[in-house]
């Protein structure tokens, strides 16, 4: 594993990653920094009204180019950045939930880094990607030519942590936030004489709610409780580095040719100030879809333009086409609408009546609600154990009153709408989700216990979340197998990543497809303890152990098509098994 010390290694990496790639012409189209931040909502910038947040940057930008009053996105992580890299609803590629492989994108699926790339653009990711850990539908196999930072839905530590470059995992020292801020100014300094796509989708303030003192302690002091105040200074540290990036552009004479996008992926991770909207993260409510939306480029955008359309996520990749002039690469279908023309006070074809629709999946259960349709005026919303719900949201911002006997009419339209919609973007939804293996792209495949299907007693340690592992694995009846589809056939060499107490050494484990099979007796302890966590509340998700170990199984045929790889205890003289954090499947030439 790979050490950094220090930014200027990093900075040396991606000089390496590009070294033979730089190009000195002169740039004719503009760059793109596209900012995102996670669990970030309406009400945590200053601009929006909150009288404690301290976000100067988020207000000058908002100042400075055009500010969306009414700009949405989905209930939560993965559908928002599906929805924004393909310019489509995010079940229409794929991505369902923010688990268990749901997270994943169609193969097929055309992003924003495609076509900028084709289009002679760098394109880097430095952040949260969350649409997919696998190829194709990593990032690199989703048109990104640099990668830093972590594949899952969520980070289990924020300090001194391990993140992915470019598939291989590097020590970081520092905070999260500011590490990726340093990489995303180094790769700006690398390329600003040629037009790159910087994505930084930021994971803060996504729990754990881990921050130094320095941002904890201003909101603390102010009387917030322990959630409230990480959540305000994890976001007051995202606009410190937010000034990090455009003081980069100013310094490098390259802000007048660069688009800033700062927008959140969703409603707030937590009961707080959101402008007195109804609902919050996973809410189809007002509250948990609409979120702050600023978009500046000097001297073609106004500063204090005010965008009053009714926009959405789906409306970034034809928007930036238009925008930056390239040409326009054949898509999938897109769903949403260009409003470069809003932008540049142009004549614009953008939808002066629209419907957006939205909907939150549960799990990996397709159920038609909860969902909600909203126009210019009104908000219908239907959630899993309500009946349908109309909104005057002109006249009723906070959702308090139902009028959909006031308007049935209206109602049963929306409805109509949104049965149409639901049926039409869930048409081609995988009915199971398989692990790819064997692209000679990614020749080696790691399968992690979160997309494990289960029978008997044996489960997560966790909810099924992105790092939990399997465990409880205390009868040989016990199973748990992952979906394949073995691309390229083949000898696999089979690696377990695991831990097991000394107590219960001796377990024997087998790893069949078919009557193919591989086994081991884990006879050497492996039990380390958990890894200090300076969270400021008890968090939801799993705790990180220091570490875990591997053992190689041996070598098992693959055969091409869809199968099933199934894990089974053999033999448990202990209490139990060891626990399973992940099986590495590698190509055997």
């Amino acid at each position: 594993m790979l050490k950094i010390s220090d930014t200027k290694l990093l900075f040396i990496l991606i000089l390496i990653a590009y070294g033979c790639a730089g190009d000195n012409h002169l740039v004719l189209q503009p760059n793109i920094l596209l900012i995102m931040t996670d669990d970030q909502g309406f009400g945590d910038v200053g601009y929006h009204g909150n009288p404690d947040i301290q976000t100067p940057n988020m207000d000058q930008l908002a100042q400075e180019g055009a500010w969306f009053r009414q700009f949405y996105v989905s209930s939560v992580c993965a559908p928002t950045r599906a929805s924004l890299l393909t310019g489509r609803y995010s079940m229409r590629t794929g991505t369902q939930w923010v688990t268990r492989n749901l997270e994943s994108m169609h193969p097929d699926e055309v992003t924003l880094a495609h076509i900028f790339r084709e289009a002679g653009y760098k394109t880097a990711i430095f952040g949260k990607w969350h649409n997919g850990e696998h190829y194709p539908s990593n990032p690199f196999g989703m048109g990104f030519d640099l990668f830093f930072g972590f594949n899952g839905g969520h980070h289990n530590n924020y300090f001194d942590t391990q993140l992915e470059y470019n598939g291989e995992m590097v020590q970081t020292e520092g905070y999260i936030s500011d590490v990726l801020t340093d990489s995303t100014i180094a790769f700006i300094k690398r390329n600003h004489n040629h037009p790159f796509l910087a994505y930084v989708p930021y994971n803060a303030p996504h729990s754990p709610f881990q921050l130094s003192d320095k941002y904890y302690d201003r909101y603390a002091a102010m009387g917030y409780d322990a959630r409230t105040a990480s959540a305000y200074g994890m976001v007051e540290n995202i606009d410190d580095n937010l000034g990090r990036l455009l003081t980069t552009l100013d310094e490098l004479g390259i802000a007048e040719n660069t688009i800033v996008i700062f927008l959140t992926d969703n409603g707030p991770n937590g009961q707080r100030y959101n402008a007195f909207m109804r609902g919050i993260k996973a809410s189809v409510h007002e509250g948990g879809v609409r979120v702050p939306m600023f978009f500046r480029w000097p001297g073609k955008i106004d500063a204090g333009t005010v965008i009053e359309e009714l926009t959405a996520h789906i409306d970034l990749l034809p928007t930036l086409v238009d925008l930056t002039g390239i040409p326009k690469t054949v898509t999938n279908p897109l769903d949403g609408s260009s409003f470069a023309g809003l932008l540049l006070n142009q004549q614009s074809n953008f939808p002066d009546d629209r419907l957006l629709f939205f909907h939150h999946s549960r799990w990996d259960s397709l159920e038609v609600y909860p969902g909600s349709v909203r126009n210019h005026q009104y908000r219908l919303v239907r959630e899993y154990d309500r009946d349908w719900e109309l909104f005057d949201m002109k006249a009723d911002p906070g959702q308090q009153f139902d009028i959909t006997h006031l308007q049935p009419a209206m109602a049963d339209s929306f409805k109509q709408a949104y049965y149409e919609w639901f049926g039409d973007v869930t048409a081609n939804l995988p009915s199971e989700r398989r692990i790819p293996v064997g692209y000679k792209e990614a020749p080696g495949i790691r399968l992690p216990a979160p997309q494990a299907f289960c029978k008997g007693v044996i489960g997560y340690h966790g909810a099924g979340w992105a790092n939990d592992w399997l465990d409880n694995w205390t009868s040989t009846e016990d199973r748990a197998w992952w979906y394949l589809d073995v691309i390229n056939p083949g000898s696999y060499e089979v690696v377990a990543e695991y831990s097991v107490a000394e107590p219960n050494l001796g377990t024997r484990v087998r790893f069949s497809i078919g009557d193919s099979f591989v086994e081991g007796v884990f006879d050497q302890p492996h039990d380390p303890g958990f890894i200090h966590s300076p969270d400021r509340l008890p968090r939801g998700e799993v705790y990180e152990k220091e570490s875990w170990a591997f053992k190689n199984l041996g070598v098992i045929q693959l055969p091409e098509g869809k199968h099933r790889l199934t894990a089974r205890a053999m033999e448990i003289p202990g209490e139990t098994s060891i626990e399973l954090k992940s099986i590495r499947l590698n190509k055997v030439e």
